[in-house]
């Protein structure tokens, strides 16, 4: 299994949901339109958003750093 990585062509903010969709077999479009629709929910997706963005590397540093 692949690590998953934002990918540095693609992104329209942070490249979150172009690297969960890259690895759940996805469009891009489809996973920002999901993630809008769970913005009508009550919870902290702004958050987690925050949170991966933070936790998911850039596709450029994967190969160079450790993780």
């Amino acid at each position: 299994m692949t690590a998953i990585a934002r990918p540095t062509q693609g992104r329209m903010i942070g490249g979150v949901c172009a690297a969960l969709a890259r690895r759940f077999g996805t469009s891009a479009t489809t996973m920002r339109v999901i993630f809008l629709l769970s913005c009508l929910l009550p919870g902290p997706q702004f958050l987690l958003y925050i949170a991966l963005w933070i936790l998911f590397p850039s596709e450029d540093k994967v190969g160079t750093e450790a993780w």
